[in-house]
């Protein structure tokens, strides 16, 4: 076993990594101990381990881990976006017209998924669907399908989903359609006509371009891949509903805000739009 212990310049706070991350039950996490455990797949599959070991203003956190030690270390700098930290986002906000929202939820990250293949299936499960019954049917596809390992879980590799029939998907309350869009997503993994990792080099425009091009896969979930597979910075939803909701409650609207009217805010956020749809998240998530 490996550890090591790294930082990064504030604000960046842990406890409300833990809090979103609660949201997912397939997440494995001590509240108390302020630590968390990543799936991390490189050379084999192992659970990297994270613990807080600072404050808010000073954060540092211990790594550890059993393989793998640097390249599982970029992993977790890059999925909990400690490769950059928040101190130039957090600047940034302070003049704009999201002040009074990033001032309440200072230091909340933009958590990654583990990898860009398990943030489009986790999208595509999600479409139109109520958070709760979203994460719920999430985790019985992961468990009936996927792999525990140190007490983490790994998603369904694309071979396995591909070979998997309709009917069984069905029976774990899938949608017809939604059954046929994870099969045929697995097909195009395993036949290399969708490359994830080759796509990941792309801009955001072609990015979007590609994946609206695969059936089940429209601009929303090209959208969150890009935002929580790829880590892009300058991602804005407009037609998310909680985003319409948190902006129409935060500037004070009648009713939820036109298209134009976003694209013209959306300026005042750039280059980091993407946390701009974090933090609006957030002030519904939380009432605040």
């Amino acid at each position: 076993m490996w550890q090591q212990e790294i930082s990064v310049q504030g604000p960046y706070d842990f406890v409300r990594v833990l809090e979103r991350m609660t949201l997912d039950p397939l997440v494995e996490m001590d509240k108390t101990a302020l630590r968390l455990s990543l799936p991390f797949e490189h050379e084999c599959k192992q659970a990297v381990h994270i613990t807080s070991t600072g404050n808010v203003q000073n954060p540092s956190f211990l790594i550890k881990g059993k393989h793998d030690q640097e390249a599982a270390v970029q992993f977790v700098k890059r999925v909990l976006q400690l490769e950059r930290g928040l101190h130039d986002i957090d600047q940034h906000f302070k003049t704009s017209t999201l002040k009074a929202i990033f001032e309440e939820h200072a230091g909340t990250p933009l958590v990654l998924e583990p990898s860009p293949y398990s943030c489009l299936v986790k999208s595509v499960i999600h479409q139109q669907l109520n958070m709760s019954f979203a994460a719920t049917l999430t985790e019985r596809f992961v468990k009936t399908f996927g792999e525990q390992v140190d007490n983490v879980w790994f998603y369904p590799d694309p071979e396995t989903v591909s070979n998997l029939p309709v009917e069984t998907l069905r029976e774990l309350q899938f949608s017809q359609r939604k059954a046929e869009y994870l099969i045929g997503i697995g097909e195009k993994i395993v036949s290399g006509e969708l490359d994830l990792i080759e796509l990941s080099g792309k801009d955001d425009e072609e990015v979007i371009k590609q994946l609206v091009k695969i059936r089940g896969i429209g601009p929303w979930t090209a959208q969150s891949v890009l935002l929580f597979g790829f880590g892009r910075m300058d991602i804005f939803l407009p037609a998310d509903i909680g985003i319409q909701n948190a902006l129409k409650k935060h500037f004070q609207l009648d009713e939820k805000p036109a298209l134009d009217e976003m694209e013209k805010w959306q300026k005042d956020w750039r280059p980091y739009s993407s946390y701009a749809s974090l933090y609006l998240w957030r002030s519904i998530e939380t009432g605040k």
